[in-house]
This record gives structure tokens, sequence and C-alpha cells, in this order.
């Protein structure tokens, strides 16, 4: 005789979801889940324990350094009462905390107002012509042309090269005497020109060498971006009779939004920071026209004597404030344009 037990499972199956929904168990007491942080371990703790060295490693490399400048920043630390061995005697630190003087003084200083402003001119200057140029280069190789390859290699040899031995390389093309960009101009009758030795020419000098060496990455980038774009959404634009502009604009620019403000940010944080350019072709001269606020922040601490620690700590501490707060503003205005990352 048969015996139908499928009905009778299924009701107790459904009794028990239903106490379980108005009654804990003994394994959960009071009716508590795990949080977010234990939730997270429990499910990934493979992909925790593989980024665990790195994460300690950062911490070690960049925590200790930028929590002992904030210290420093405090602090009246110079050259002369830091702690310090001479031989076999040990001079012990008498450097004491002054609290936020440092920062007082140099917010009501003009020598950080006009850093700033040139280092804000550099910056934009800079990120704009590098995308600019980036986006034009991509935008051509992404066609079809005869040595494309050949073309996408040698505008990314500058990104290859050390950024160091461009400079180098550009210093010799900008000497006034015997750089070949004057001997070039001295042959069609032009007088030399003083491209390092001149505030406005050497501000002009720096901002091409940076935008040259920025370019491969804006093209890198924008090409990614323009090959991501399905190639039907151009063919339909065509068919509906949109002119080359017309499928640049309205087609190619909002593909490129994500990548593009990506790449502006991370440029506009290397810039900002770009301290090779700007040291190794001018050392912030003439006099001090093309010093931007890194490369003061160098000098305080490096040049100057007696080297100013607490000075050149505080100095970076605010350039780290005016980043992050760059960083934020820039997120906060791709969320209301609808970009979340």
């Amino acid at each position: 005789m048969a015996v139908d037990t499928g009905r009778p499972v299924v009701r107790a199956a459904d009794a028990k979801g239903v106490r379980g929904r108005g009654h804990h168990d003994g394994k959960n007491p009071g009716g508590k889940h795990p949080g977010r942080l234990r939730r997270s371990l429990t499910t990934h703790w493979y992909a925790w324990c593989m980024v665990a060295p790195v994460v300690l490693v950062i911490s070690v490399i960049v925590g200790y350094p930028l929590v002992r400048g904030i210290y420093l920043s405090t602090t009246n630390a110079n050259e002369a009462n830091v702690e310090r061995h001479i031989g076999v005697n040990h001079i012990p630190a008498t450097y004491e905390s002054v609290g936020l003087d440092n920062y007082t003084a140099i917010l009501s200083d003009g020598v950080f107002w006009d850093r700033l402003g040139w280092t804000v001119v550099w910056t934009v200057s800079c990120v704009a012509l590098s995308f600019a140029l980036g986006l034009a280069l991509a935008t051509m190789l992404n066609r079809r042309l005869a040595g494309r390859s050949f073309y996408r290699m040698a505008l990314i040899l500058p990104w290859a090269v050390p950024a160091f031995v461009s400079v180098f390389t550009w210093r010799l093309l900008f000497n006034e005497k015997n750089g070949i960009l004057n001997q070039l101009l001295a042959g069609g009758g032009i007088d030399a020109i003083p491209w390092l030795n001149d505030p406005t020419w050497a501000k002009l000098s720096v901002i091409t060498v940076n935008v040259w060496l920025g370019v491969p990455f804006m093209l890198v980038a924008m090409l990614g971006g323009l090959q991501s774009i399905p190639s039907e959404l151009y063919e339909a634009a065509e068919m509906d009779g949109a002119n080359a502009w017309q499928r640049f604009r309205h087609i190619t620019l909002p593909g490129l939004r994500t990548v593009s403000s990506t790449v502006v940010l991370i440029s506009a944080i290397w810039t900002f920071n770009m301290f090779p350019v700007i040291f190794l072709l001018t050392r912030g001269g003439p006099g001090d026209a093309t010093e931007i606020l890194v490369t003061y922040a160098y000098r305080l601490s490096f040049v100057v004597s007696p080297r100013d620690f607490s000075g050149s700590a505080a100095w970076g501490v605010l350039i780290l404030l005016l980043l992050s707060f760059f960083a934020v503003i820039y997120r906060r205005a791709l969320r209301k344009q609808g970009e979340v990352w």
C-alpha cells in the first residue's frame, strides 16, 4: 500500500520556516546578526589574507612618515635642535611643540599664496593641454591608417623614457647659447630666446616639458576608452546624417566620460606634485618664478640653512589637505553628473 508522504513534509517545512521567522534558534541568541566587517571577513577571508601583507607594507612606508610629518609640523624642529650624532657624541632633541603656529605663519605669508597661485596655473595648464592633445592623437590613432602601430609606439616612447633623462634632454635643447632650438632660430635670423632665464619663458618651458611627458598617459587611456565604444553607435549616427563633429560630441565624449574623469583626477594629482620637472629643469628659477608648493617644501628641508623641518612638514600637510579637498569636490561633481566611482 502506497503512502503519500510529500504533502506532510512540505507542510512541516513551511511550519518550520514560519516558526523560524518568529523565533530565534540557539545559534544566534538575541536575534543579533553579524556586522558588515565580520561578514566580509567570514566570506572573503582568503582575499583579506592576500591583501594583508600589502596593506601592512604600505602602512609602514606611507603611514609612519605621514604621522611623523604631522607631528613635526606642530613643533619648531630644525637642523639645530633635532636629535643628532657627532662622532661618538649624542645630542638629544630640544625642539618643542608650538601647536598650529607653523600653519598660521604659512597662511599669513604671501609666499604661500604666490606659490599656490602658480601651482594651480601650472596644474590646470598641463592637465588641459595633455588631455586635449592625448584625446586628439587617440582619435586619429583609433582609425585605420598605414603605420598605425609605429605611430603608437613613437607616441608612447616619452612615457617609457625615465623622467630625469627626458628633462635633462630638454634642458640641453633649451640652452640659451648652445641649444638646438636657439640655433634653429639663429638660422632664421631670430634672436636667441632665454628659455630658462626669463620668468615667462621659463614657465612656458616647464609646462611644455610636462605636457610632453604627460601626453602618452592620456593617449593610452583615451585610446582604450575609444576602443570600448561600440562601433554600431557611430554607424547608426552616420546613417541618421550626423556629421563628424556631431558624432564626436554626442557619442565620443559621453562614451569617454568615465575614463576621462579618472585620468584627469590622477593627472591633476601627479602634476600638482610634479617635483622632477621643476627641480631638474629650472630649480624653481629664475629666482622663484617656477617654484611650486612641493619644490618650496623641499627647499625648506634640504636647501636653506638651518634646515626648517617643521616648516617643510607643515607645507607638506597643507599640500595633502589641498589635494584631498580637490579630490572630494571633484568626486561630488561627478556624482551630480551621474558618475559613481
